[in-house]
Protein backbone atom coordinates (compact mmCIF):
# COMPACT_ATOMS: atom_id res chain seq x y z
CA UNK A 1 0.00 0.00 0.00
CA UNK A 2 1.16 3.52 -0.79
CA UNK A 3 -0.10 6.32 1.41
CA UNK A 4 -1.31 9.36 -0.50
CA UNK A 5 -1.00 12.95 0.62
CA UNK A 6 -3.38 14.60 -1.80
CA UNK A 7 -5.23 16.31 1.06
CA UNK A 8 -2.35 18.77 1.53
CA UNK A 9 -3.05 22.15 0.00
CA UNK A 10 -0.37 24.73 -0.67
CA UNK A 11 -0.19 27.11 2.26
CA UNK A 12 -2.87 25.23 4.23
CA UNK A 13 -1.04 24.81 7.51
CA UNK A 14 -3.03 22.74 10.00
CA UNK A 15 -0.60 23.43 12.82
CA UNK A 16 -1.70 24.71 16.21
CA UNK A 17 -0.40 28.24 15.53
CA UNK A 18 -1.01 28.26 11.76
CA UNK A 19 2.72 28.58 11.08
CA UNK A 20 4.89 26.26 9.03
CA UNK A 21 5.93 23.04 10.79
CA UNK A 22 9.44 23.11 12.23
CA UNK A 23 12.25 20.78 11.15
CA UNK A 24 14.07 19.41 14.21
CA UNK A 25 17.50 17.91 13.49
CA UNK A 26 17.44 14.75 15.58
CA UNK A 27 20.88 14.52 17.19
CA UNK A 28 22.02 16.82 14.37
CA UNK A 29 22.46 15.42 10.86
CA UNK A 30 22.74 12.01 12.48
CA UNK A 31 21.97 10.17 9.25
CA UNK A 32 25.14 11.60 7.71
CA UNK A 33 27.60 12.21 10.57
CA UNK A 34 28.23 10.72 14.02
CA UNK A 35 25.39 11.99 16.20
CA UNK A 36 25.71 14.75 18.78
CA UNK A 37 28.84 16.34 17.38
CA UNK A 38 29.35 19.96 16.39
CA UNK A 39 29.93 18.77 12.84
CA UNK A 40 26.59 16.96 12.85
CA UNK A 41 24.69 19.99 14.14
CA UNK A 42 26.47 22.29 11.72
CA UNK A 43 25.58 20.12 8.72
CA UNK A 44 21.96 19.93 9.86
CA UNK A 45 21.77 23.72 9.88
CA UNK A 46 23.19 23.77 6.34
CA UNK A 47 20.50 21.28 5.33
CA UNK A 48 17.75 23.58 6.55
CA UNK A 49 16.99 22.56 10.13
CA UNK A 50 15.06 25.07 12.22
CA UNK A 51 16.19 23.46 15.47
CA UNK A 52 19.15 21.34 16.49
CA UNK A 53 18.51 18.71 19.16
CA UNK A 54 21.16 17.95 21.78
CA UNK A 55 20.43 15.11 24.19
CA UNK A 56 22.10 16.22 27.40
CA UNK A 57 23.83 14.15 30.07
CA UNK A 58 26.03 15.15 33.01
CA UNK A 59 29.71 14.45 33.62
CA UNK A 60 31.13 13.53 37.00
CA UNK A 61 32.10 17.16 37.56
CA UNK A 62 28.67 18.48 36.60
CA UNK A 63 29.13 19.62 32.99
CA UNK A 64 26.40 19.21 30.38
CA UNK A 65 27.56 17.27 27.33
CA UNK A 66 25.68 15.80 24.39
CA UNK A 67 25.16 12.03 24.27
CA UNK A 68 22.01 10.07 23.61
CA UNK A 69 22.63 7.73 26.54
CA UNK A 70 24.42 7.62 29.88
CA UNK A 71 26.45 4.69 28.57
CA UNK A 72 29.23 5.41 26.11
CA UNK A 73 30.14 2.23 24.24
CA UNK A 74 27.85 2.70 21.24
CA UNK A 75 28.59 6.37 20.47
CA UNK A 76 32.26 6.80 21.41
CA UNK A 77 35.57 4.97 21.11
CA UNK A 78 35.83 4.55 24.88
CA UNK A 79 36.55 0.83 24.47
CA UNK A 80 39.81 1.74 22.71
CA UNK A 81 41.05 3.75 25.70
CA UNK A 82 42.94 1.31 27.90
CA UNK A 83 43.29 3.96 30.60
CA UNK A 84 39.52 3.67 31.15
CA UNK A 85 39.38 -0.12 31.18
CA UNK A 86 38.57 -0.21 34.90
CA UNK A 87 35.64 2.21 34.48
CA UNK A 88 33.53 -0.46 32.80
CA UNK A 89 30.83 -1.47 35.24
CA UNK A 90 27.27 -2.73 35.68
CA UNK A 91 24.56 -0.30 36.77
CA UNK A 92 20.82 -0.56 37.39
CA UNK A 93 18.66 0.14 34.37
CA UNK A 94 21.23 -1.00 31.84
CA UNK A 95 21.80 -4.52 30.60
CA UNK A 96 25.42 -5.65 30.86
CA UNK A 97 28.60 -3.77 31.68
CA UNK A 98 29.45 -0.43 30.08
CA UNK A 99 31.12 2.91 30.63
CA UNK A 100 28.88 5.65 32.05
CA UNK A 101 29.23 9.39 31.53
CA UNK A 102 28.74 10.21 35.22
CA UNK A 103 31.99 8.37 35.98
CA UNK A 104 34.03 10.64 33.66
CA UNK A 105 35.15 14.22 34.10
CA UNK A 106 34.72 16.69 31.29
CA UNK A 107 38.43 16.51 30.50
CA UNK A 108 38.19 12.75 30.20
CA UNK A 109 35.11 12.98 27.99
CA UNK A 110 37.01 15.36 25.73
CA UNK A 111 39.65 12.67 25.19
CA UNK A 112 37.04 10.42 23.56
CA UNK A 113 35.92 10.55 19.95
CA UNK A 114 32.44 10.02 18.54
CA UNK A 115 31.43 7.06 16.40
CA UNK A 116 28.34 6.26 14.35
CA UNK A 117 26.05 4.03 16.47
CA UNK A 118 24.04 2.76 13.49
CA UNK A 119 26.62 0.59 11.83
CA UNK A 120 24.72 0.44 8.53
CA UNK A 121 25.43 4.15 8.00
CA UNK A 122 28.58 5.94 6.84
CA UNK A 123 31.38 5.02 9.23
CA UNK A 124 34.11 7.05 7.56
CA UNK A 125 33.82 9.87 10.13
CA UNK A 126 34.30 7.60 13.14
CA UNK A 127 36.98 8.82 15.53
CA UNK A 128 37.22 12.33 14.07
CA UNK A 129 34.95 14.44 16.28
CA UNK A 130 34.86 15.26 19.98
CA UNK A 131 31.96 15.10 22.41
CA UNK A 132 30.61 18.67 22.62
CA UNK A 133 29.51 20.56 25.69
CA UNK A 134 26.15 22.29 25.77
CA UNK A 135 28.04 25.58 25.86
CA UNK A 136 29.79 24.71 22.60
CA UNK A 137 26.47 23.78 21.01
CA UNK A 138 24.88 27.05 22.09
CA UNK A 139 27.86 28.99 20.74
CA UNK A 140 27.48 27.17 17.41
CA UNK A 141 23.77 28.01 17.26
CA UNK A 142 24.53 31.66 17.99
CA UNK A 143 27.30 31.84 15.39
CA UNK A 144 25.21 30.15 12.71
CA UNK A 145 22.25 32.40 13.53
CA UNK A 146 24.42 35.40 12.72
CA UNK A 147 25.75 33.80 9.55
CA UNK A 148 22.40 32.64 8.19
CA UNK A 149 20.27 35.54 9.30
CA UNK A 150 17.76 33.21 10.96
CA UNK A 151 17.80 32.40 14.65
CA UNK A 152 18.73 28.74 14.97
CA UNK A 153 16.61 27.03 17.58
CA UNK A 154 17.83 24.58 20.19
CA UNK A 155 15.81 21.66 21.51
CA UNK A 156 17.66 20.12 24.47
CA UNK A 157 16.49 16.90 26.08
CA UNK A 158 17.25 16.12 29.71
CA UNK A 159 18.22 12.44 29.58
CA UNK A 160 17.43 10.29 32.62
CA UNK A 161 17.20 13.18 35.11
CA UNK A 162 16.06 10.94 37.98
CA UNK A 163 19.04 8.60 37.47
CA UNK A 164 21.46 11.52 37.57
CA UNK A 165 19.78 12.99 40.62
CA UNK A 166 20.27 9.65 42.37
CA UNK A 167 24.05 10.14 42.07
CA UNK A 168 23.95 13.80 43.11
CA UNK A 169 23.85 15.45 39.67
CA UNK A 170 21.10 17.85 38.59
CA UNK A 171 20.20 19.43 35.26
CA UNK A 172 18.12 22.29 36.60
CA UNK A 173 20.51 25.18 37.24
CA UNK A 174 23.09 24.24 34.62
CA UNK A 175 20.48 23.95 31.87
CA UNK A 176 18.63 27.17 32.58
CA UNK A 177 21.76 29.21 33.24
CA UNK A 178 23.32 28.13 29.95
CA UNK A 179 20.18 28.91 27.94
CA UNK A 180 19.79 32.29 29.63
CA UNK A 181 23.43 33.15 29.02
CA UNK A 182 22.86 32.81 25.28
CA UNK A 183 19.63 34.79 25.31
CA UNK A 184 17.08 32.00 25.37
CA UNK A 185 14.59 32.54 28.17
CA UNK A 186 11.10 33.38 26.94
CA UNK A 187 8.22 31.59 25.25
CA UNK A 188 8.95 33.61 22.11
CA UNK A 189 12.49 32.26 21.79
CA UNK A 190 13.21 29.31 19.48
CA UNK A 191 13.84 26.81 22.26
CA UNK A 192 12.04 23.80 23.71
CA UNK A 193 13.11 21.77 26.74
CA UNK A 194 12.01 18.17 26.37
CA UNK A 195 11.91 15.14 28.64
CA UNK A 196 10.32 11.73 29.00
CA UNK A 197 10.13 12.44 32.74
CA UNK A 198 7.33 14.81 33.71
CA UNK A 199 8.82 15.59 37.11
CA UNK A 200 11.63 17.75 35.78
CA UNK A 201 9.22 19.69 33.57
CA UNK A 202 6.95 20.32 36.56
CA UNK A 203 9.93 21.41 38.63
CA UNK A 204 11.26 23.82 36.00
CA UNK A 205 7.88 25.23 35.00
CA UNK A 206 7.82 28.03 37.63
CA UNK A 207 11.43 29.02 36.85
CA UNK A 208 11.27 29.91 33.16
CA UNK A 209 8.95 30.91 30.32
CA UNK A 210 10.75 28.57 27.91
CA UNK A 211 8.41 26.09 26.25
CA UNK A 212 8.37 22.45 27.39
CA UNK A 213 7.67 19.24 25.48
CA UNK A 214 6.62 16.02 27.19
CA UNK A 215 7.98 13.02 25.31
CA UNK A 216 6.09 9.75 25.15
CA UNK A 217 6.51 6.41 23.43
CA UNK A 218 3.08 5.14 24.44
CA UNK A 219 -0.40 6.67 24.75
CA UNK A 220 0.01 9.15 27.63
CA UNK A 221 -1.41 8.11 30.98
CA UNK A 222 -2.22 11.75 31.76
CA UNK A 223 -5.03 13.29 29.70
CA UNK A 224 -3.92 16.08 27.39
CA UNK A 225 -5.51 18.81 29.52
CA UNK A 226 -3.43 17.62 32.48
CA UNK A 227 -0.23 17.55 30.40
CA UNK A 228 -1.00 21.13 29.37
CA UNK A 229 -0.46 22.18 33.00
CA UNK A 230 3.27 21.40 32.76
CA UNK A 231 4.06 21.29 29.02
CA UNK A 232 3.39 23.26 25.87
CA UNK A 233 3.43 20.25 23.61
CA UNK A 234 3.95 16.53 23.29
CA UNK A 235 6.65 14.64 21.43
CA UNK A 236 5.06 11.27 20.65
CA UNK A 237 6.37 8.22 18.90
CA UNK A 238 5.07 8.74 15.37
CA UNK A 239 3.21 5.43 15.37
CA UNK A 240 0.67 6.89 17.79
CA UNK A 241 -0.55 9.36 15.17
CA UNK A 242 -1.77 6.85 12.58
CA UNK A 243 -3.96 3.79 13.02
CA UNK A 244 -3.17 0.35 11.62
CA UNK A 245 -4.59 1.37 8.25
CA UNK A 246 -2.49 4.51 8.01
CA UNK A 247 -5.41 6.80 8.78
CA UNK A 248 -5.35 9.70 11.24
CA UNK A 249 -5.69 8.29 14.78
CA UNK A 250 -7.04 11.56 16.17
CA UNK A 251 -4.02 12.11 18.42
CA UNK A 252 -3.07 15.46 16.86
CA UNK A 253 -6.59 16.86 16.99
CA UNK A 254 -7.00 15.84 20.64
CA UNK A 255 -3.66 17.41 21.57
CA UNK A 256 -4.44 20.60 19.65
CA UNK A 257 -7.81 20.84 21.41
CA UNK A 258 -5.87 20.97 24.70
CA UNK A 259 -3.56 23.67 23.32
CA UNK A 260 -0.60 21.31 22.88
CA UNK A 261 1.75 21.29 19.90
CA UNK A 262 2.72 17.87 18.49
CA UNK A 263 6.30 17.03 17.44
CA UNK A 264 6.56 13.30 16.53
CA UNK A 265 9.77 11.27 16.27
CA UNK A 266 11.76 9.96 14.41
CA UNK A 267 11.77 10.17 10.59
CA UNK A 268 14.62 8.34 8.86
CA UNK A 269 15.24 8.04 5.12
CA UNK A 270 16.99 4.71 5.65
CA UNK A 271 14.31 3.14 7.85
CA UNK A 272 10.96 3.74 6.15
CA UNK A 273 8.03 1.90 7.75
CA UNK A 274 5.96 -0.63 5.86
CA UNK A 275 3.36 1.07 3.71
CA UNK A 276 5.58 3.88 2.45
CA UNK A 277 7.39 3.85 -0.84
CA UNK A 278 9.80 6.30 -2.41
CA UNK A 279 11.94 8.58 -0.29
CA UNK A 280 11.52 9.86 3.23
CA UNK A 281 9.57 12.91 2.07
CA UNK A 282 6.52 10.76 1.39
CA UNK A 283 6.32 9.58 4.98
CA UNK A 284 6.80 13.09 6.40
CA UNK A 285 4.16 14.51 4.07
CA UNK A 286 1.64 11.99 5.36
CA UNK A 287 2.13 13.31 8.89
CA UNK A 288 2.18 16.94 7.80
CA UNK A 289 -1.26 16.33 6.29
CA UNK A 290 -2.77 15.67 9.73
CA UNK A 291 -1.39 18.87 11.21
CA UNK A 292 1.79 18.09 13.13
CA UNK A 293 3.59 21.20 14.34
CA UNK A 294 7.12 19.90 13.75
CA UNK A 295 9.03 16.65 13.57
CA UNK A 296 12.33 15.03 14.47
CA UNK A 297 14.39 13.70 11.58
CA UNK A 298 17.86 12.23 11.11
CA UNK A 299 17.91 13.80 7.64
CA UNK A 300 17.17 17.52 7.94
CA UNK A 301 17.44 18.06 4.19
CA UNK A 302 14.61 15.61 3.55
CA UNK A 303 12.54 17.31 6.22
CA UNK A 304 13.13 20.73 4.70
CA UNK A 305 12.16 19.44 1.26
CA UNK A 306 8.92 18.00 2.63
CA UNK A 307 7.93 21.27 4.32
CA UNK A 308 8.79 23.15 1.12
CA UNK A 309 6.45 20.85 -0.81
CA UNK A 310 3.74 21.58 1.71
CA UNK A 311 4.06 25.27 0.88
CA UNK A 312 6.38 25.76 -2.15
Amino acid sequence: MKYEHTDIQSGAYKTLDGKAPIVIAHRGASGLRPEHTLESYDLAIDKGADFIEPDLVLTKDGHLVARHDRYLSTTTNVADHLEFKDRKTVKPGHEGADWFVEDFTLAEMKSLRAIQPRRDRDLSYDGQFTVPTFDEIMALAQRRSEETGRRIGVYPETKHPAAFEAVGLSFDDALLETLNRYGYGSADDPVFIQSFEADILKRLRPRTSIRFIFLTEFPPTDPFNKIAAYADGVGPYKGLLLDENGADSGFVTAAHNAGLAVHPWTFRDDALPDGFVGNGEDEILRYLAIGIDGFFTDFAGTGRNAVTKLNP
